[in-house]
């Protein structure tokens, strides 16, 4: 290698002045996660070989099985980020209830709350595909000192100051965005550190990918349905390429590099969508459009919804521009 690529941590601590409003916490929460997510890449890695692999017997808020991992990353993300006297609260998919973080004080003194999907695709851990963690950062509302309340995660994707994901994969990377552009870092597990590989990241402006869960068809809006056969159709630059893993992070990660859209539209089975939209859809949406991407419900871009549940749920596009556009004509039409 000519040069020295920069560590995640240097990385934080070099762009800090980009924050707004910093004053070394956010790079200090940026952290907590960094930390929390070489842990549970570790555990993903050996999952296979011992008693962790596998269901805890436990259903979640969602009604969906608890994978064990699910709840090991869960512990291990609230851990780390109660370690550190910054986040006043978080919402998790594995808790029905937000939760309060209090300083020795018995205050909540933190500037922040993080909403995360500890484990997204978990149902992939048994046939060992990549499995990733969600997280959304915003500033809290309600005053410091004070016990952290709903209106404090509820509220719309544009106000998130940090979010990114964690792809444990063939390679592990952190990928995350202040607003200031989208960079990715891949875990050098001999040394246990995450070093800048992808600069800048940008989706392609054109794709050739499309994912969606194509057994739902009968399900889908009929727009949905007529955007599919257009991408199936047999033109100079179709038919795209039908590529789905099941796993959000994985599939969202394959297209921002490769070019592509992904589809998850709400459908007689799920009225609302089935994504949820604070941890699912809003850090996805942010990474989206830093990366010149567009990330829409259908009616509006993510980022504008204004929450109402903390496990909301919406309809979720998101992708190459050209290709949500093309996407958006089909459903205005």
């Amino acid at each position: 290698m000519s040069h020295q690529k920069s560590t995640l941590g240097e990385f934080i601590i070099k762009n800090q002045s980009s924050f707004p409003y910093s004053s070394g916490e956010l790079s200090s929460l940026l952290n907590a996660l960094r930390l929390a997510a070489k842990v549970v890449n570790h555990e993903v890695n050996k999952a296979g070989l011992v008693d962790i692999f596998g269901d805890s017997g436990d259903v979640n808020v969602q009604g969906e099985h608890q994978q064990k991992l699910d709840v090991f990353a869960n512990k291990t993300f609230i851990q780390s980020l109660k370690n550190r006297d910054i986040v006043c609260g978080i919402v998790s998919e594995e808790n029905d209830e937000f939760i309060t973080i209090e300083g020795q004080d018995k205050k909540s003194n933190g500037k922040y709350v993080v909403l995360m999907d500890p484990l997204d695709g978990s149902s992939n851990i048994d046939v060992n595909v990549s499995v990733g963690t969600i997280f959304s950062i915003f500033r809290r509302i309600t005053p410091q000192g004070t016990p952290v309340e709903a209106k404090d995660f509820l509220q719309p994707g544009r106000k998130q100051v940090a979010a990114g994901y964690v792809v444990y994969g063939t390679s592990t990377m952190l990928v995350y965005t202040t607003g200031d552009g989208v960079n990715g870092f891949t875990l050098n597990p001999a040394i246990g550190s995450f070093y800048l590989s992808h600069p800048d990241m940008k989706f392609p402006k054109k794709g050739n990918i499309y994912s969606v869960n194509e057994g739902n068809y009968g399900h889908f809006p009929e727009p949905v349905k007529k955007y599919i056969k257009y991408c199936q159709q047999v033109e100079e630059d179709r038919p795209y390429s039908h590529r789905y893993i099941g796993s959000l992070v994985s599939d969202f990660h394959r297209n921002m590099i490769k070019g592509g859209i992904y589809l998850y539209p709400n459908s007689t089975v799920n009225k609302e969508g089935k994504l949820r939209l604070l941890y699912e859809c809003n850090p996805i949406a942010f990474l989206t459009e830093q990366a010149d991407g567009i990330a829409t419900n259908g009616q509006q871009d993510i980022m504008d919804v204004i929450p109402t549940d903390i496990h909301e749920r919406a309809a979720f596009y998101c992708g190459s521009s050209s290709m949500i556009k093309k996407l958006q004509e089909f459903i205005e039409n």
